[in-house]
Parts: structure tokens; sequence; C-alpha cells
């Protein structure tokens, strides 16, 4: 085959890294599904490479440094675990009994008490009357029709409903009239039955899907221990493979990029870890020393959640209020303000500290991102949205410095003019 056909020596390489980044992105594409594992491997690699890189600096193997990390994690939450799930688990038995008395109890007490209060400020509204008097209009018109048919009006103060096997007009609850929160409680309640009644096999195949949920997340969590481990193993291969894909003369602003992103997601995604457990022990501190029930469960769900910056501890403050209110207001608002002092303390000392310095992201783009990627990909979306948007902007930084200076990061200086 004649060489003059091909491409030209110079463009080989840019259309074969062209080609493989099309190739690779439909891959993605099509497999996001099961994407998880990988990404939170890589997420599980870059958290814990800098302490096996620790064990490694002790004249100990990279395999066995990573089983010692490894072993020191897991170790340590199941440490934690083993004491707490018993306390956890018994607070969530005493929170599903409590449900069914906390609803009881509003409907005997809270309702009909916020009823009166309706009443007495003259909220509840009053049905609308006709002419004067109380008499409703006609709940059915008939009109004769030129055709010498008949046309049957019902008013809108009726309702057809079907009964048996034909229909009847019945009153219809005015749009003015009473608010009757007694009313809205039974048929709240009333439609829950109705749901669970209707709806029980499905409810079981919940049950099933449930068990098959947690056995695929055993499953997943072993998958990605294993792809962690490879990616740490192996971090200088996958690294010099990147760098092989660049131009010799432009290796040094290549690793000038590496470094720049480095430093953004060790902000964020090491700082979010640690502003995490930070936010996680005040919390469950804070809590403890109120005596609000369940603080156990509701400490565990505040770290949980701090992993998505501000939305995380929006969601996470609702059911701690909502509990603080069941035992007293003082209580819910010592909760409010606990969880209002954490976030003080998390937005003007540790987000600054620890992660603004590295990652140095506008609160506009994280909240930007958050949106976006909760949009799209859920949950998942808005774990990833803060680490995906720092290396996005890293890499705009980095590109708008190259174009910028030409000579940022090359190890040539450009031809003369």
């Amino acid at each position: 085959m004649n060489d003059t056909t091909l491409l030209p020596k110079k463009w080989r390489k840019p259309v074969l890294l062209t080609v493989s980044a099309a190739v690779v992105i439909t891959v993605v594409a099509l497999a996001h599904e099961v994407m998880f594992p990988f990404v939170m491997a890589l997420v599980l690699a870059y958290v814990l490479t800098p302490a096996v890189a620790f064990v490694e600096r002790r004249k100990v193997k990279r395999g066995v440094a990573i089983v010692i990390v490894y072993v020191a994690v897991l170790g340590s939450l199941g440490d934690f675990i083993r004491p707490a799930a018993p306390r956890i688990g018994q607070e969530l038995g005493s929170l599903g009994r409590e449900a069914k008395h906390n609803a009881l109890t509003a409907k005997a007490t809270w309702i009909p008490g916020a009823q009166r209060r309706l009443d007495a400020l003259g909220l509840a509204g009053t049905a609308p009357t006709t002419d004067g008097d109380d008499e409703r209009a006609p709940a059915v018109v008939v009109k004769p029709q030129s055709d010498g048919s008949y046309a049957v009006d019902v008013g809108t103060g009726f309702k057809v409903e079907p009964k048996g096997s034909g229909y009847v007009v019945v009153p219809r609850e005015p749009e003015g009239g009473k608010l009757d929160l007694n009313r809205l409680a039974d048929e709240a309640i009333g439609k829950s039955v109705v749901y669970v009644q209707s709806n029980a096999v499905e409810l079981v195949k919940f049950g099933g899907n449930l068990v098959a949920s947690v056995s695929r997340a055993i499953f997943v969590f072993g998958i990605t221990l294993m792809l962690a481990a490879y990616m740490m193993l192996t971090r200088e291969k996958i690294f010099t493979f990147f760098e092989s894909l660049v131009r010799p003369e432009a290796r040094a602003s290549f690793e000038t990029l590496i470094g720049r992103i480095d430093k953004g997601l060790a902000g964020v995604v090491r700082g979010q870890l640690i502003i995490c457990l930070v936010n996680g022990a005040l919390t469950a501190v804070g809590f403890a020393i109120v005596g609000l029930k369940y603080w156990p469960v509701l400490a565990l769900v505040a770290t949980i959640f701090s992993l998505i910056p501000i939305f995380g501890v929006i969601v996470s403050s609702i059911p701690a209020v909502a509990i603080g209110l069941t035992q007293s207001f003082g209580i819910a608002f010592f909760v409010l303000g606990w969880i209002l002092i954490i976030h003080q303390i998390e937005a003007n000392f540790l987000n600054p500290k620890i992660m603004g310095d590295s990652a140095k992201l506008h609160p506009v783009l994280v909240i930007f991102s958050l949106i976006v990627g909760e949009h799209l990909f859920h949950a998942t979306g808005a774990l990833l949205a803060v680490p995906v948007m720092s290396v996005t902007q890293s890499l705009f930084l980095h590109f708008r410095a190259v174009v910028e200076d030409r000579d940022v990061g090359l190890t040539e200086p450009p031809p003369a003019k």
C-alpha cells in the first residue's frame, strides 16, 4: 500500500487521539449505569493514596501498604459500627413505633388545637350562601332545547359520582368553605390506607427488591475496593500512560495541569470528608446535650448528608427539627440554633481553611454544579458535582494561562518569528 495514501505524519497522532476519545466517551455514555463502581473506586483511590504513600515511606511494599491501609480504615469503621449498630437499630425501631403514636396524637390533640386557633383568628373561612339565605342552588337544572331535547345542567356546587350501575348528584364542598383540618387529616389517612391495600403486591416486591439491593451493594462495595487497590498499585503506570499522550515539549505543562487538578480536588474531596466528620461530631454532641430523641440516628444522617455541600445541611436539619417539635418548642429551637452555629463554623472557618484555600470554588459555582448534577444524575450527580466542577475549573484556568502566555510550562521556547 502506497504511503502517500496515509495521513501526513503530523496528523496521525491527533486523529488517533480524537477517534479514541470519541470511542471512550461513547462507551462511557452507553455504560453509564454500571460506571458507579469505577467512579467510586477512583475517588477512594484518590483519598487513600496519601495514606498508602505514607506507609510506603516506612520501607513497606506497596501491595502490603494497601492492605494495611484497608485494614486500618475498615477496622476503624467496624469499631464504630459494632457498638453503634445496636443503638441505631433500637432508635430506628422506636422511631417507627412512635410514628404511629405521633400520628394519633396529631389527630387527637394537635390538629383540633390548630383548628381552634384558626377559628379564633377567623382564618377558617365560611361557606358561601345564595341570595341572603342558606338554601343552596338547585342540584340539577333541566332546560328544553330547540330540537326538542333537554339539557341537564349540574350546578357548580355539586358533582356527579358513580354509584352501582348509575350515577348520583352529591353536594360539592364549597371552595370558600370552612377549612376543616380534621377532615383533611382523615382524607390523608384514608388515602394512605387505600394505597397500601391496593399496592400490597408492589410493597411485597419492594421488600424483595430491598434485599436484592443490599446484596448488590455488598457486591459493588467489594468490586470498588478491588478496583481502587489496582489503581493505587499501578498509579505511576496510569500517570505515565496519560503523559505519553502529550507531546514531549508540552509535558511540563501537563504536569502543571495535574498539580493544579490535584490541589483543587484535595480541597474538595479530602476537605469535604474532614468537614463531614467534624460536622457529624458537633451535631452528635449538641443533640446529646439537649436530649433530642434518636440523636444517634439524626447525627449519622447529618454526617452522611454533609458530603453534599450546602444542600446536605438543609435536608438533614428537617427531621431533627421535626422530632424536636414533638418534644418541646424549646428543644426544636435549640436544635435549629445549633445547626445554624455548626453551619456558620463550617462556612466561615472550615470551608475557607480546608477547602477554599485549595479549591477556590465560588459558592455560585458550587450551587450550580449541585443543581445540574442532581438533575442529570440524581443522588450520584449531587455527590460528585463539586469534584467535577473543581476539575473543570482547573482545566479552564490552565488552558487560559496557556493561551495568554504560549511558553507557560513548555520545556522548549516557541520558535522565533
